[in-house]
């Protein structure tokens, strides 16, 4: 259908409906289907693969070379099916997918299409705040229910690069098979989404999910997740009808703020293109086009092609496979919690800033010694003179040493490291119990925030990566001296030396009580002693305005 762009009729409303396919790349050893190192499984900070060199026949598709199915790669696959609330199928079937890339040498992709792993799934996703997270405070109409057709498992394809290394202009184009045959997750939705802001968080949240389960490492740049939305709009008209536009699926998109411009164009364009032309949705109508980062719009690629067209039939190479449902009860029971449980545990529950709770889930691994190292110092102390604490002091004191004092020291590693490592807070090497009793020693005041800082980083040496935090703080002599009249003798000193600003105290100027309290510490550290700056704090007030 097509008319003249002054004849079309006004739109009075447009609706946005968008679908989402996301290509995980898993992070396991080896490829899908051969012994060959998988680039995707290394957290690197630079890949160090030369190109061309992770490859073996198997990827090369050389004759008589056979696929052998990567296990672990399908348990992952379960682990993210189950994440989304998918079934798990009893039996699953690979088949081949034939088209020609430059990047396959086979000429077809061994994939999933009608008995894909995981399917019939279903995430319940809150609403955004004003900054973009998960707002749990919700009511829960406001809540929206995605639906995932599917999650199947197949092989990635090479890539194709078009320029040379160095960034000089190139008139071909240079195959690069390193990725080809990385076991490849693909998760398609339902058309659930009707706003940027929806998907965009759904997209985060199953990074999150990914990287928790240990899936995949989930770094964007290099490709580990692509995120490809399929959008189209509801147009209603001025004459009462309603018109559907035709679904661009925009392709290999590699970060969030791609997916939101895209499709917030593809929202702004669609209604536009459509007076233009007339163009409804109809068999044959989809497209693909591509995102121009700078110019800030998509651009067209091909028409897209239907699932007749792939000639899918199943591998004759491998044979179809049960799915134990002792193994997918075994991967249930092994799965931590869900990053939007923990964000909710962090926040609501523990009274984390979104700020924090959102760095804690962002790593894994050091989102779980958080955890761990709060359960202890809520539940069962560490020694006979620290006694638990509750869970939001816990909580406090353990992200602030986790996200200041071991992220610098972190950081500082992965920069030694010359680009071969990422090192995190939870790698360098003290433990869950080691944090909590430093945790416990901060809360019951016998250590201050400066020693606490010093004692983490007493345990990252190797040789004190067994330590008690507490033997090596007295060790050490950053234990807080509980001694009143210590205390008493600091304060008159402090008074004595510091006369106007003691004067201003008094008079209720409480912005003076700063240099007192340093005047104090300064003689506790005179007598070899270490000062509580907060009881020191208080004592002074008591002296100067109670009295004491």
């Amino acid at each position: 259908m097509s008319h003249p762009a002054q004849a079309a009729p006004a739109i009075t409303h447009v609706q946005l409906k968008v679908g989402l396919e996301i290509h995980v790349e898993l992070a396991t050893a080896t490829k899908m289907f051969s012994r060959a190192p998988n680039l995707a499984a290394a957290r690197l900070v630079n890949d160090q693969a030369a190109p061309n060199t992770l490859i073996d026949p198997v990827v090369l598709g050389l004759p008589g070379a056979l696929p052998v199915l990567n296990r672990e790669a399908v348990g992952k696959s379960i682990a993210v099916g189950l994440a989304l609330g998918c079934s798990i199928a009893t039996t699953t079937r690979w088949d081949r997918k034939s088209y020609f890339y430059p990047d396959m040498p086979k000429n077809y992709q061994i994939s999933q299409f009608d008995l894909p792993l995981c399917f019939d799934g279903a995430v319940d996703l809150p609403p955004a705040d004003a900054q973009g997270r998960p707002d749990f405070a919700a009511p829960r109409t406001g809540w929206r229910r995605i639906g995932i057709i599917r999650a199947h498992l197949e092989e990635d394809a090479g890539k194709l690069l078009h320029e040379l290394p160095g960034g000089f202009a190139a008139d071909y184009s240079i195959v690069d098979l390193n990725r080809a045959g990385t076991p490849l997750l693909e998760i398609v939705t339902q058309p659930d989404f009707d706003s940027a802001d929806q998907v965009v968080l759904f997209c985060q949240m199953l990074r999150d999910v990914c990287r928790g389960l240990g899936a995949s490492e989930g770094v964007l740049q290099k490709g580990h997740m692509r995120f490809e939305p399929n959008i189209n709009c509801i147009l209603t008209l001025a004459d009462g009808r309603r018109v559907v536009t035709p679904v661009v699926e925009v392709k290999n998109l590699n970060s969030f703020k791609a997916v939101r411009g895209a499709i917030e164009f593809e929202l702004a364009d669609q209604p536009k293109r459509w007076l233009a032309t007339g163009r409804e949705m109809a068999r044959g109508a989809k497209s693909t086009r591509g995102w121009d980062d700078v110019a800030g719009v998509t651009v067209p690629q091909r028409e897209k092609e239907e699932a007749a067209d792939y000639r899918y039939f199943p591998d004759p190479d491998l044979l179809p496979v049960p799915i134990e449902r002792g193994w997918v009860e075994a991967i249930r029971s092994s799965m931590p919690d869900l990053p939007l449980e923990r964000l909710r545990l962090f926040t609501a529950e523990l009274g984390l800033s979104a700020a924090d709770a959102h760095a804690l889930v962002d790593e894994p691994a050091v989102a779980g010694m958080f955890q761990a190292a709060v359960d202890l110092a809520t539940t069962e102390g560490t020694h006979a003179d620290l006694t638990p604490v509750p869970g939001p002091a816990a909580a406090k004191a353990a992200a602030n040493l986790l996200l200041q004092s071991a992220a610098r020291r972190a950081n500082e590693a992965t920069a030694a490291s010359a680009g071969h490592r990422i090192v995190l807070a939870s790698d360098l090497g003290f433990s869950a119990r080691q944090l909590a009793v430093l945790v416990l020693l901060r809360e019951h005041g016998r250590i201050s925030s400066q020693s606490a800082d010093e004692l983490l980083g007493l345990l990252c040496e190797p040789e004190r990566r067994e330590a008690d935090p507490a033997a090596l703080a007295a060790e050490r002599k950053l234990l807080i001296l509980r001694d009143d009249a210590a205390i008493d003798r600091w304060c008159d000193a402090a008074i004595a030396q510091n006369p106007q600003p003691a004067a201003d105290v008094r008079a209720g100027k409480d912005a003076a009580i700063g240099r007192l309290v340093g005047a104090a510490m300064k003689c506790a550290t005179a007598e070899g002693a270490q000062g509580d700056a907060k009881l020191v704090r208080e004592r002074l007030l008591g002296k100067l305005r109670g009295g004491g």
